[in-house]
């Protein structure tokens, strides 16, 4: 509180985003972490070897479909590869996530129909050619997912990151991807589920073009040598100008 007694104005929040090589780091973490066993010798305790099983795959798959569609951590993690009450739905055929559940009524928290990147569909396709994902595009063991917050702290950690970083960043993130990438405010806004006032507001400094025509008009004005302002005072046997 200021010596006025009035409170101080409330900071811009600053939303955590990743960078690419940040996401880099984060998905090679998932993809080779394997559950430790310790192995004793003798009836003595050993150290912990790594087996065969790779336990944070599920998660990478979880991380690309963020990224890649900006899709809350809800929606991903109750998409099914076929419609089902309930569950959102991933449409490999048309390469379309309907990203609201199945009977589910729309609210604020916009979760529209989207176009799969072709990356990423080319990816949910092979995971589902070869079974990898069988009835779920991310799956543990067999069995959908609920959550991964847990997981996410710990390859966080794997992957040497600060803290900080949750499910809800890579929404974060691939709107602030849009953003650099040069993507209208419309077309990021529509594509994720976000107001386009949300989306200027929150990531619009990220747009190359913000604030470039300023910029450039103050530039050019530099260069030039200003005109001498014009003298509209009334004087005696002359007219106003």
């Amino acid at each position: 509180m200021s010596s006025s007694g009035h409170l101080p104005e409330r900071g811009a929040a600053r939303e955590r985003w990743l960078t690419r090589d940040e996401a880099a780091a984060l998905l090679w973490a998932c993809w080779r972490t394997r559950e430790k066993q310790k192995r004793s010798h003798k009836g003595l305790p050993g150290e912990a070897i790594p087996t065969a099983k790779y336990t944070m795959r599920h998660l990478a798959r979880f991380i690309l479909i963020g990224l890649y569609t900006g899709t809350r951590a809800g929606a991903i993690a109750s998409a099914s590869w076929a419609a089902a009450s309930g569950r959102s739905y991933i449409d490999l055929d048309r390469g379309v996530f309907y990203r609201l559940a199945q009977g589910a009524r729309a609210t604020k928290k916009r979760q529209p129909p989207a176009p799969i990147p072709t990356r990423l569909l080319a990816h949910l396709r092979r995971w589902k050619e070869k079974g990898v994902s069988k009835e779920y595009p991310v799956e543990y063991r067999g069995q959908p997912i609920k959550s991964v917050k847990v997981a996410m702290a710990r390859a966080v950690e794997l992957a040497g990151l600060e803290p900080g970083v949750t499910p809800h960043t890579l929404r974060h993130t691939a709107v602030t991807w849009l953003m650099q990438s040069g993507v209208t405010i419309w077309d990021a806004a529509s594509f994720v589920g976000m107001s386009p006032a949300l989306v200027e507001r929150t990531y619009g400094h990220h747009h190359p073009d913000y604030m470039a025509r300023a910029a450039h008009a103050l530039s050019v004005g530099a260069n030039k040598t200003p005109k001498k302002p014009v003298n509209r005072t009334r004087t005696e046997g002359s007219e106003t100008v």
